[in-house]
């Protein structure tokens, strides 16, 4: 028999004498979710969506792509909502990763278990790996995924040991086995909180039919997990050693900015002239210019950017297109084609959108001249 193809789960059935009389051959899909609304990163949300933020400038969706590709898996559908023409522009058909990307509308963010079911056409009778869209696993799903392929088990959930157990899902396990999971407990079970990658057969669907909508009106996917164990379907568990990141808050997203520079390898691409200092671990983009500037590492510079008499501290990430000129940046990601000119202070702890203009004023009177979107934060001193 022809080995599997990649992204391929062979499946065994037995005689009770334990010898195997029929193999089969199954197609692993892919499903990643990119159709939340990103309302604790509003305002940058409100004209982007949020999978597409860069993280060491490289949109987050684009993560997840890599993630289930390395995995062996290449027809992936992409769960989208109202901001399903920017993320058709920046994946386009899935060709640059080597796979084949199916767009599929959900008509509201009522739920991850809603979700699959909106998928339930492009899905089939196939088994699947579905993952976060604004997540960030450092190790990757491959091990996951292998694991999956390689027991009889109707799910498999990615774990991870947390210091705040009672601000997730969380499960209770009892040895491998998942026997119960409880969202946001107020006294945990664990310390295991689920992280934004799962691995389920067809019999998800069913079980995500025959739940009701939670307090929040959505069908949540522990509540489909809680059905199959209830209905005695075996579901286990996987626990990652590495970090993982939920980048839905600003501060996980620089966190997680910080943790992907970490592994940074130094690179320059660009022009850095003789008066120019570039420290520790920097990645400088091809057509990126740094002029009489400090660079402290881990950072990096996007291409066509220009850094002009500044500094640009640790765990920053500029992405391309961007002038900083006369400015200190540090623990910051600064988007596309933005500008920041002659701010006196040391911006940090920042995400900064894109096409931003930053620049003091040296006007008379002095004052501060402001345009802000809805729910922007300030601070000044």
């Amino acid at each position: 028999m022809p080995p599997p193809r990649a992204g391929a789960v062979t499946v065994a059935f037995r005689s009770r004498d334990g010898h195997v009389i029929k193999c089969l051959s199954m197609e692993l899909k892919g499903l990643i979710l990119s159709g939340g609304e990103g309302t604790r990163l509003r305002p940058i949300t409100h004209t982007r969506a949020k999978q597409l933020v860069p993280v060491a400038n490289k949109p987050i969706l684009f993560y997840g792509l890599e993630a289930l590709r390395e995995a062996g898996i290449e027809e992936i559908g992409i769960i989208v909502g109202d901001t399903e023409e920017e993320i058709r522009e920046a994946v386009g058909d899935g060709s640059q990763w080597g796979v084949k990307v199916t767009y599929i509308r959900q008509e509201a963010p009522l739920g991850l278990a809603h979700a699959v079911l909106t998928a339930a056409d492009f899905l089939g009778e196939t088994p699947f790996v579905m993952y976060l869209g604004d997540n960030l696993i450092k190790e990757g799903i491959v091990g996951f995924v292998d694991e999956f392929r390689g027991k009889q088990v109707d799910a498999l959930i990615l774990l991870a040991h947390v210091a705040e157990p009672q601000r997730f899902g969380v499960a209770r396990l009892d040895g491998d086995k998942v026997v119960g999971l409880v969202e946001k407990p107020k006294d945990p079970p664990s310390d295991l909180a689920l992280v934004g990658a799962y691995m389920f057969r067809p019999v998800i669907l069913e079980a995500s039919r025959a739940i009701k909508p939670s307090w929040r009106n959505e069908l949540e996917i522990t509540d489909a997990i809680q059905h199959l164990i209830d209905e005695g379907y075996h579901v286990e568990a996987h626990v990652i050693r590495g970090w993982w990141k939920d980048t839905g808050h600003l501060e996980d997203l620089l966190e997680a900015n910080c943790m992907v520079l970490e592994d940074l390898e130094p690179l320059c691409a660009g022009t850095v002239d003789e008066e120019s200092r570039i420290l520790g671990r920097v990645v400088v983009e091809e057509g990126a210019e740094v002029i009489r500037s400090t660079l402290r590492g881990p950072s990096m510079v996007g291409k066509g950017s220009r850094i002009v008499d500044s500094y640009v501290g640790p765990f920053t990430s500029i992405y391309y297109g961007v002038t900083v000129e006369g400015s200190e940046l540090e623990h910051s990601i600064v988007m596309e084609n933005s500008t920041i000119r002659n701010i006196p202070g040391r911006i940090e702890d920042s995400l900064i959108g894109k096409n931003v203009e930053i620049a003091r004023s040296f006007d008379r009177p002095k004052t501060f001249r402001f345009m802000l979107g809805d729910n922007s934060r300030v601070g000044l001193i």
